[in-house]
């Protein structure tokens, strides 16, 4: 599951054990080398996705960790393109990935922005955070990222079909969420990442309440399940306008 130069199971249990933001400052240099990484063929299929949407002035890759969705908005952005990430340690590595004029890192909350940054955007994209979002907190999540972008910008996500109710992934889905939710009632400070908590139907309601007009592009790159069915959906959150 892990590369030789990925982390240690030790390195892993301290993380576990930390807050979120402590953790992944620990996990940072190596993060690159975990499954954790958005695959490459995601990324691919997301930047070819958004393409023809454009053309995007300035992005904003919220959560940005070390920078996998910077390359994607690099990609169909003409303008500067901002990270905002909670750690630091992820912001570095970020850092040291995109150093060419016209990225810029922030670190902040992505539950309450920069001022500045806010209204300044023709689009925004995240990867692989949501998870680290109690459903309680979507609507505040998708009111800051409706705030960051101009009228007519989108904010636009990839996510994944559920596994099959009884198969392998789901029950490896529901035992991690469930040790992670023992983990929480029992150990300070809490580390909040769960798999089964962003619910296509759900979110979709809470974008809509947010303000957007939401629409789903299948990912036929990723490939499809033997149903026939997409395995990934691309979410388009437009901002009126």
């Amino acid at each position: 599951m892990f590369s030789p130069q990925g982390p240690t199971l030790r390195e892993l249990a301290v993380q576990a054990l930390s807050s979120v933001e402590r953790g992944y400052d620990l996990l940072a240099p190596k993060f690159d080398q975990t499954p954790f990484r958005t695959p490459d063929v995601l990324l691919g299929a997301v930047a070819e996705a958004l393409r023809p949407m454009g053309p995007f002035g300035r992005g904003l890759d919220l959560c940005c960790g070390t920078g996998a969705g910077i390359g994607v908005l690099r990609r169909v952005c003409e303008g500067d393109v901002v990270g905002v990430d909670l750690s630091a340690g992820m912001l570095a590595r970020a850092r040291a990935a995109h150093p060419e004029a016209g990225v810029h890192l922030v670190r902040a909350d992505a539950l309450a922005l920069p001022v500045a940054g806010l209204g300044a955007f023709d689009v925004a994209v995240s990867f692989g955070s949501f998870g680290h979002f109690l459903p309680r907190q979507r609507p505040a999540l998708f009111a800051q990222a409706y705030a960051a972008l101009r009228p007519g910008g989108r904010f636009v996500f990839p996510v994944g079909a559920p596994p099959r109710v009884g198969s392998r992934w789901y029950w490896a889905l529901w035992g991690f969420d469930a040790a992670m939710r023992v983990r929480n009632a029992v150990w300070r400070p809490p580390f909040v990442m769960y798999y089964r908590t962003f619910p296509l139907p759900e979110v979709r309601e809470d974008l809509r309440r947010a303000g957007f007009a939401v629409e789903t592009v299948a990912l036929d790159a990723v490939g499809r399940r033997p149903d026939g069915s997409p395995r990934c959906r691309l979410v388009v959150a437009r901002r009126p306008g």
